[in-house]
């Protein structure tokens, strides 16, 4: 073999240089993988040991949710037993409380879930005394005892008025869906009640306790439904007038009156509560024509 030139001498080197570099870098590249390795290694080893410590848990949650099913199902059956130890004591008190009423007994109304008793005749009247409170009994019947003193009128004794004007908006509503009876009902109250404020009723003198002018009605019902006009509100008053006499058994009456506006004469109606007329609950104050109203009196209810 003859002898290299410089140039092939050259060529060679070159190469062994590119073969040295290459060597280098794919030493770099092995370090590197051997690095991402280890960290992989490591990885994996913590999500193994991370791993058995979410066994370990899931394993207690499981003993956990066995053992609050067990005392759920202790629970519930003390809870069943409960209840029918109480289910058998309501029915022995309400079967006591039933004749005990029949015997004539009045029972306070907390005491009494007038929805379950059966009585005799299937009615219960809730009536309230002397005493402020409020009791259960069978209608009409007076109590041996004689607890809570007097009793105060019961609602059957109330003109159907009475009773409507003792309903709040939302059972006033329910109960009739006349806009005028409603209307009554309010009037009405107004008269009875000093705290409702708008009342449009006037004293009377001599022969009438208290009157109200149907002028002073329309504007009375436009202020007690906004945005009424005032052709509608006039046909409420009278609507308004006929409810007040049905409802109240025409205990009020009505009379029209010569007025005097600006130098002009008309004739307007007004709604009269006469002196002598029997209102249940009302009684004549002296001398003054006015009336005072009787103390709060409440609803019959069926029961059984």
């Amino acid at each position: 073999m003859g002898d290299l030139s410089d140039r092939d001498l050259e060529s060679l080197a070159v190469g062994l240089e590119a073969l040295r570099e290459r060597n280098e870098r794919l030493a770099e590249r092995v370090e590197t993988l051997e690095d991402e390795l280890s960290r992989t290694t490591d990885r994996v080893d913590d999500l193994e040991t991370e791993n058995g410590e979410l066994r370990e848990e899931v394993e207690q949650l499981r003993d956990r949710v066995a053992d609050l099913e067990a005392e759920t199902a202790r629970t519930g059956a003390a809870v069943d037993a409960a209840h029918r130890r109480s289910g058998a004591n309501k029915a022995r008190i309400e079967e006591l409380q039933a004749r005990e009423l029949e015997k004539g007994a009045h029972l306070l109304e907390a005491n009494v879930d007038h929805c379950e008793i059966e009585v005799d005749g299937g009615q219960l009247e809730k009536i309230e005394k002397d005493d402020g409170e409020t009791y259960f009994r069978l209608p009409d019947s007076a109590d041996p005892l004689g607890r809570g003193g007097n009793v105060a009128l019961a609602h059957g004794d109330l003109l159907p008025i009475q009773q409507l004007a003792k309903m709040d908006d939302d059972m006033l509503r329910s109960t009739t869906n006349a806009l005028p009876s409603r209307l009554a009902a309010k009037l009405w109250n107004a008269r009875t009640d000093p705290t409702v404020g708008d009342d449009p009723w006037r004293d009377g003198c001599k022969t009438v306790r208290e009157y109200v002018k149907a002028s002073d009605l329309k504007h009375w019902i436009r202020r007690q439904e906004p945005g009424t006009s005032d052709a509608y509100a006039k046909k409420l008053v009278s609507g308004t007038i006929d409810a007040l006499l049905d409802l109240s058994k025409n205990r009020l009456a009505v009379r029209r009156k010569r007025e005097r506006k600006n130098g002009l004469e008309y004739t307007e109606r007004r709604v009269l509560l006469t002196a002598d007329a029997e209102i249940p609950g009302e009684t004549e104050s002296g001398g003054s024509g006015t009336a005072s109203a009787s103390p709060k009196t409440t609803a019959v209810h069926g029961g059984g």
